[in-house]
């Protein structure tokens, strides 16, 4: 059984979404520390200049070594309303968008008071648009304790994997000697962005998955 897991991040890129296809099963990494400035919590939307961030406003004073699964968006501001219109403005005369704007309003009207609850909720609803079965689950529900390299490989164990697969990125920080101990093949994820057509002219690679969807409609890239 190949393996991959991965923190929930907000409206994940499309390379968030070809890791789970090509995983037996995917786990949440919900209870390691939350790290600031990272995509846990934002990500990027095309626009007519370039792009922009959406991000989503959490609590973090301190709470600095707070877990994912703890973390609580903070709701003094309006950043549903403002994200919903960033959205509709940049993507209203995307082919796609009109089939699926009201899942997304739906989204955006609802009180979300944990970062992780919206962040699976989104992961969840584009899986099924896309048609993506792999099942999912919650690093929390493991009990795990271990870290780095050592926690993955011991989550492997804990769901029976005999296999993981790994973003290219992994290649500078896993311990690739520690799998082989444990006779856990590593795979590394292989990946080539598309190129699609996109509102404006150019491409802008690494855009929320959303811009694929509402340029591309939900098929496989």
């Amino acid at each position: 059984m190949i393996l991959s897991v991965h923190q929930p991040q907000y409206l994940p890129w499309i390379g968030y979404f070809d890791k789970i296809i090509h995983s037996d099963a995917f786990i949440f990494l919900d209870n390691v520390q939350y790290k600031k400035r990272e995509f846990q919590n934002r990500n990027k939307i095309r626009t007519k200049e370039n792009w922009i961030w959406l991000t989503l406003p959490v609590i973090t004073k301190d709470r600095f070594y707070q877990k994912i699964s703890d973390v609580e968006i903070n709701n003094e501001t309006d950043w549903a309303a403002d994200h919903l219109k960033s959205i509709e403005y940049n993507y209203a005369h995307a082919p796609f968008f009109k089939q699926y704007h009201e899942l997304f309003r739906d989204i955006y009207s609802r009180k979300w008071q944990k970062l992780s609850e919206i962040n699976v909720h989104i992961i969840n609803l584009l899986m099924n648009l896309y048609g993506i079965r792999t099942p999912i689950s919650f690093e929390s529900n493991l009990a795990v304790t271990t870290t780095s390299s050592r926690r993955i490989v011991d989550i492997c164990k804990k769901v029976g994997a005999d296999a993981y697969l790994s973003g290219a990125g992994g290649k500078a920080y896993i311990d690739e000697e520690l799998f082989r101990q444990n006779n856990i093949k590593l795979i590394y994820q292989e990946f080539k962005h598309p190129v699609y057509p996109q509102q404006w002219e150019g491409f802008e690679p690494f855009m929320s998955v959303i811009d694929h969807l509402f340029n591309r409609g939900p098929q496989k890239w």
